[in-house]
Order: structure tokens, then C-alpha cells, then sequence
């Protein structure tokens, strides 16, 4: 997921995402651990997804006290 896609999203949108890419993590991971992945860089793949979508909405959410 690229930063201008995120940039276009809604708070709640990037709150579902977050979620729903951590959830997948830990699928992951929990497979990876019983079985090797096919691809072991989706791990690494995913925790960038979420730092990106956490860092987009803590700037927004410092962009809002700001201007307040």
C-alpha cells in the first residue's frame, strides 16, 4: 500500500485497515511458526502496512491539535 493510498482514506477507513492488517499478522505468523511461508517478506510487508497507516493517522491527529 503506497502512502498516497492511504492519504486518500478516511480516519475510520485506516482504523479498519489497521485492524484488519494486524489480524493478518498474527495469522501469519502463527503459520510461518508451524509451517514455512511461502514468501517469509509478507511479514515484513505487513508491519510496514500498519507503521504506515499508525503514522498517517498520528499526523492527522497532530494536524487537528494544531490547528485547534
Amino acid at each position: 500500500m503506497k502512502t498516497s493510498e492511504i492519504r486518500e482514506l478516511s480516519n475510520q477507513e485506516i482504523l479498519e485497515r489497521i485492524d484488519n492488517e494486524k489480524t493478518s499478522l498474527v495469522r501469519m505468523k502463527l503459520n510461518h511458526a508451524i509451517s514455512p511461508l511461502d514468501n517469509p517478506n509478507k511479514l515484513k510487508v505487513s508491519r510496514r502496512n500498519i507503521a504506515r497507516l499508525q503514522t498517517e493517522l498520528r499526523k492527522r491527529e497532530l494536524n487537528e491539535k494544531q490547528n485547534s
